[in-house]
């Protein structure tokens, strides 16, 4: 096989698929740093962001692109919605009772997005994208688009936690929640500002999910493994490892259909986790607060 042949069937699909898992770890990570709980929703929230997408192409006619910001702020709410109605009133109760809550949540995302959407597949744009050549390597426009958002978004919420004040009431919820609430941190406005961001970047993974592949009702719960396993192949609690965990990922996943048929490639992701969990369960960058 030759490398340009790897890269472009291979290689890059396994970027752009890494990327979005990507997006949803470091939401996964966010959620696990600071309120301490596996949140089993998380695909279905994802796959939400994506319809809304939808909606707004479809429904108001905007370009695909612009549809984008419109399902982030639909879905930031929507997750504090949730939150609000089915978490909060367990925070103080055993950590196993919100992870069950969440997968009754996903259940009941999904059923909504059938209800309105259907289970039939639907797509952003028609027609077969044609890619361009920067010699010899072949990117489609969406590609590019789904690298560069992810690295923007990471970026920018690697600034947010870093620089500004709620950023830091983040980290200092995340390194020690009841020194934290000593200091002053609002905890409810930390909360509020979690959902948010995970809200944001659920869309946007779904989105791109549904723009480089198509729209389903199940895509985000068939991606929450993956998901999960670039979380704790970074080490969970890091954002840069959730993006390591989520690019390492999507190109096994990828690579691996070169060995094996691609209807098991699936597998990568939980061969992934199990082999991480047996052998560095602290993740390649070792696992920690923001």
């Amino acid at each position: 096989m030759e490398f340009l042949e790897l890269l472009n069937f291979y290689i890059i699909p396994g970027l752009v698929l890494g990327s979005i898992y990507a997006l949803g770890a470091v939401g996964i990570t966010l959620v696990f740093a600071i309120l301490r709980y596996a949140h089993l929703a998380h695909g279905d929230i994802a796959t939400l962001g994506a319809f809304v997408a939808f909606a707004a192409v479809t429904l108001l006619g905007l370009p695909v692109y612009a549809a984008l910001p419109v399902a982030m702020v639909v879905t930031a709410f929507a997750a504090v919605g949730i939150d609000k109605l089915f978490y909060d009133y367990l925070r103080e109760r055993p950590r196993i009772v919100t992870v069950m809550a969440s997968l009754g949540v996903a259940l009941m995302v999904r059923s909504l997005v059938q209800v309105i959407w259907g289970v039939d597949a639907e797509s952003y744009i028609r027609g077969i994208a044609r890619p361009e050549n920067w010699w010899g390597i072949r990117l489609k426009d969406r590609e590019i688009v789904t690298i560069l958002t992810m690295i923007g978004l990471v970026l920018a919420l690697q600034l947010f936690l870093m620089k500004t004040k709620w950023g830091k009431a983040m980290r200092a919820m995340s390194d020690n929640p009841n020194l934290a609430l000593l200091s002053g941190v609002d905890n409810g406005k930390v909360v509020f500002l979690t959902w948010l961001i995970v809200g944001g970047l659920c869309a946007a993974s779904g989105f791109f999910l549904g723009l480089n592949t198509e729209l389903k009702s199940m895509m985000g719960w068939q991606m929450l493994l993956p998901m999960f396993a670039a979380a704790i192949l970074g080490g969970v609690g890091r954002i840069e490892g959730a993006v390591l965990g989520g690019l390492i990922v999507g190109v096994a996943e990828e690579v691996s259909v070169i060995f094996i048929p691609s209807e098991y490639k699936a597998a990568m992701a939980f061969v992934i986790l199990l082999l991480m969990l047996l052998l560095r369960p602290t993740g390649l960058l070792r696992g920690k607060v923001l």
